[in-house]
């Protein structure tokens, strides 16, 4: 296929790649720059490392590692004008902006069917196997179900928007068990409905539970018994009040010696130690409307996070413990506009992709050891990112399929075609990539491409 003009794809003027805080990118850059000294091995417990999934295929929201990075190859390098080619649409999936889970022979998606969540099973062909219920679906603003289930040794794991988390049989579809977490903690839902894919590893099911009684707590996969909890983190607002639970899905994390679930309440970034619940560190994220739902992105040393109609977007440097006993700690590096919301950052070979969300349109590339915008991409609406085979995945949320490649001062079209005419622009279910296909979400539909290589 011939390569789509792109006229709104322009490099950012030097001028303005520090952005309004150069003295703080400028120093951010010595510190990442400087590691260790020639010639040195760095420890491996300093360098941390995302703790993927032991399962098989996409297991989780955003993939094994919760980063939108596939580790696929031979996948089209480029698309006809129409795009690739369907495979198979689902039967209705229900309303929901959910994004699928792929493991071994089977599709799970959650969708939300009259007065309640569905949860629906699929194998390879798109044909539906079983589905079950957990509690009420979402009928407030911006209607549909929220949260991706979390796949682990034969066992499905979700919270609704209500904050009903349950445990389910993944053959059956049988619910093995389940907790109300506002109410065993003493929490209040949130203004959109809770939308957290669960962390869950051999160890626990980890939930922010924001209540009065737990920041995030620490279930039992097998029973839903709690292990440990996190103490209440007191809210900014004053007034006795605590922080409830955000938007943000939780990322798992292995740093000096710890396993660390770094996620937001309301208005804070967090980093809590998964061995017993202890709270290691907060940040504060103030927006406008109190909306923090991009998960953070692991960068080299550090992580990034960002929120809309805030202070745009920080990179925080994971700090090794001072002494054996000491907890980890961060440090605030540099910032940048970059305002993603829900569609989330990726991040490969040192640059990172995403999407502004407020005051400017389009795609961007950054340097993750600075924060300098190396180029944008206009043109096109924000919406939810995927990496894989050299080429970015990007699902606006007008209901474009772009299929981008990034360059070292632009990106290049590959492919693009129009998914969903999703006029309120609220195609917000992030693209899947499984064995050479891509599926995408469109509230009730669901459908595979074939995207391998012939």
């Amino acid at each position: 296929m011939t390569t789509l003009p792109l006229p709104f794809s322009r490099p950012v003027p030097p001028s303005l790649r520090l952005g309004t805080f150069p003295l703080v990118i400028a120093a951010g850059a010595l510190l990442f720059l400087a590691g260790p000294s020639r010639g040195s091995v760095p420890d491996p417990a300093d360098v941390p490392r995302l703790i993927a999934s032991t399962e098989p295929g996409w297991p989780q929201f955003r993939g094994p590692r919760r980063d939108g990075v596939s580790d696929e190859r031979h996948l089209l390098q480029a698309w006809p004008d129409a795009g690739p080619r369907p495979l198979w649409t689902a039967p209705p999936v229900g309303r929901g902006f959910s994004s699928p889970v792929v493991v071994h022979d089977r599709v799970f998606i959650t969708g939300d069917v009259d007065h309640e969540l569905h949860i629906f099973a699929l194998d390879l062909e798109g044909r539906l196997l079983w589905r079950s219920t957990n509690g009420l679906a979402w009928r407030t603003p911006y209607p549909g179900a929220r949260s991706s289930v979390t796949y682990r040794a034969g066992r499905l794991y979700h919270q609704n928007a209500q904050g009903r988390l349950a445990c389910l049989d993944a053959t059956t579809g049988r619910e093995v068990w389940s907790l109300d977490v506002l109410r065993r903690f003493n929490g209040q839902n949130i203004t959109w409905g809770l939308s957290e894919c669960l962390a869950v590893d051999e160890r626990a099911v980890y939930v922010t539970a924001g209540g009065r009684e737990a920041l995030v707590a620490a279930l039992d996969p097998a029973t839903g018994d709690v292990l440990w909890q996190t103490p209440p983190l007191p809210s900014d607002r004053g007034d006795d009040a605590v922080e409830s639970a955000s938007y943000v899905s939780p990322i798992l994390v292995e740093f000096g010696g710890r396993r660390l679930l770094i996620g937001c309440s309301l208005r804070q970034l967090y980093g809590v130690d998964t061995a017993d619940g202890r709270l290691l560190w907060t940040r504060p994220y103030p927006t406008t409307y109190s909306v923090l739902a991009m998960m953070p992105v692991l960068a080299g040393d550090g992580f990034f996070m960002t929120a809309p109609h805030g202070r745009g977007g920080h990179f925080h440097r994971l700090e090794p413990p001072a002494t054996p006993h000491a907890p980890p700690g961060i440090a605030d590096v540099w910032t940048t506009r970059l305002d993603t919301c829900q569609g989330g950052v990726v991040h490969h070979d040192g640059t990172l992709y995403g999407t502004f969300y407020s005051g400017r349109r389009g795609w961007a590339a950054l340097d993750a050891r600075t924060g300098a915008i190396r180029y944008e991409l206009e043109g096109h609406v924000k919406g939810a990112a995927l990496w894989a085979d050299r080429r970015l995945y990007a699902l606006c949320e007008d209901g474009w399929m772009l299929l981008l490649e990034p360059g070292s001062d632009r990106f290049e079209m590959r492919g693009r075609f129009r998914w969903a005419e999703a006029g309120a622009r609220d195609a917000w279910a992030h693209p899947v990539i499984h064995q050479g296909r891509l599926y995408l979400r469109y509230h009730e539909r669901l459908t595979a491409f074939d995207i391998r290589q012939p």
